[in-house]
């Protein structure tokens, strides 16, 4: 069958020469209908044999391993090892992370937004899903907390960290970088008051990121504006990517994303990020 090659997005943010990421769009696959054609969720009703092909293809073009979660909007974070096995979705989590090469943490979406993060030395990846529940239930906080746990070393972990990183400070004290992927546009997405209100709990900048819906009681809320909010807050300030600009609105950019506010039955796409 004829395809379109891959067209993914590679992050533009200055990660460490020893880390690679990139996100799908719906260009080379094989699935077709809602699902065309990089389809890479088996819950959505494609053809299973498509999506095996469509991941197949993914990992050629990446030449590591992804590792599919089942991702059910919450926080927890899943930590993934080399000989990690292949759980085709069996693994219930939102985040996850890595410090092997060879292993692509991996998020899913179409509509939602993925964040990948890395540190100065690529010492740690991780990618997060972060739709509006998991951002406001705190998603982001608990997979940073993966690289805040790095600077529990022993006095050999920190002699080999000042031998390779130049005498760098602990891991958990190296910089941390962020990317965040496409997802709803704030000029689409239209939100309940509760879900205002669950930001605004947490925070009370976070009122700043809606303004009035067009129906009465209703907010537009700006996903990507809320998770630099929230990464500010952690410390880190080296944010990249999707800025709430139109370009990177999956529900307005039919051709290159799946939505699942566009259209039910959509398929998903993925952010990707390993080290080699």
């Amino acid at each position: 069958m004829r395809t379109r090659p891959m067209q993914p997005l590679v992050p533009d943010w200055p990660a460490p020469d020893n880390v690679r990421a990139l996100c799908t769009t719906r260009a080379g696959g094989v699935s077709v209908g809602a699902c065309a054609s990089l389809n890479l969720g088996e819950h959505v009703g494609d053809a299973p044999r498509a999506v095996a092909e469509n991941r197949a293809r993914l990992r050629s073009a990446i030449g590591v391993r992804p590792v599919f979660l089942r991702q059910v909007h919450g926080t927890d974070v899943i930590p993934l090892h080399a000989d990690t096995p292949d759980a085709s979705g069996a693994i219930a989590a939102d985040a996850c992370t890595t410090t092997d090469a060879g292993i692509a943490c991996t998020i899913m979406v179409a509509d939602c937004m993925p964040v990948l993060f890395t540190d100065e030395a690529g010492y740690r990846v991780a990618a997060a899903h972060a739709g509006w529940r998991g951002l406001a239930a705190g998603v982001l906080e608990r997979t940073f907390g993966a690289f805040a746990a790095d600077s529990v070393e022993t006095d050999a972990e920190r002699a080999v960290d000042a031998e390779t990183i130049g005498g760098a400070p602990q891991r958990g004290a190296l910089k941390k970088i962020a990317w965040l992927g496409p997802c709803i546009g704030p000029k689409v997405f239209e939100v309940n008051p509760e879900v205002k209100a669950a930001f605004e709990v947490h925070s009370a900048d976070a009122a700043s990121c809606f303004r009035p819906g067009a129906a009465p009681g209703k907010w537009l809320a700006d996903l990507p504006a809320l998770a630099r909010q929230r990464l500010r807050a952690m410390g880190v300030s080296a944010v990249y990517g999707n800025d709430g600009s139109d370009a990177w609105c999956t529900v307005s950019n039919a051709s290159q994303f799946f939505s699942y506010r566009r259209e039910a039955g959509s398929g998903r796409f993925a952010a990707l990020i390993w080290k080699v």
